[in-house]
């Protein structure tokens, strides 16, 4: 139990509850919460999609491997208390630029392909948080191709 009130602790969750409250999820584990909620839309959560997010969270939150741990352990325990995505993607409009906007649905993408599968549920993920964050379609069409674009660059999973 110590870990979970270390998480709890680092990310002001609330303690009556174990939900984070609105104002208290810093961005950081809202985006991580939303890119969980990608992965686990299709139902299952692969080690494939365990090993992108933390990379991602590594590299574009510039965390360290043990803070990307805490973080998606953080992130997976806000997500499953989290009764709609609200709660995360206002956090993130406010928050957010624009910039920082388009690179949080451009990690969601990234998220979505880390299983090599575009799931229709990841998709209608993706499309409902772009949305909420005030990202348009066609901006949210042009991530995806890129994310498609670099994967088939990089070639078929080894």
């Amino acid at each position: 139990m110590a870990l979970l009130d270390q998480l709890k602790s680092m990310f002001g969750l609330a303690e009556e509850r174990g939900a984070p409250t609105a104002n208290a999820i810093d961005k950081n584990l809202a985006a991580a919460a939303l890119m969980v909620h990608v992965i686990a839309a299709d139902g299952k959560i692969t080690t494939d999609e365990e090993s992108r997010l933390m990379q991602v969270l590594r590299e574009h939150y510039s965390v360290t491997d043990g803070e990307a741990l805490t973080l998606a352990n953080a992130a997976k325990l806000a997500q499953t208390d989290a009764v709609d995505m609200y709660r995360f993607t206002s956090i993130l409009k406010d928050e957010m630029d624009q910039s920082e906007r388009l690179a949080l649905v451009e990690d969601l993408w990234e998220m979505v392909y880390a299983d090599g599968e575009l799931h229709e549920f990841e998709d209608n993920v993706v499309w409902r948080v772009a949305e909420l964050i005030g990202i348009q379609s066609r901006e949210r069409m042009v991530l995806k191709q890129r994310v498609l674009d670099r994967l088939n660059q990089s070639g078929p999973k080894a």
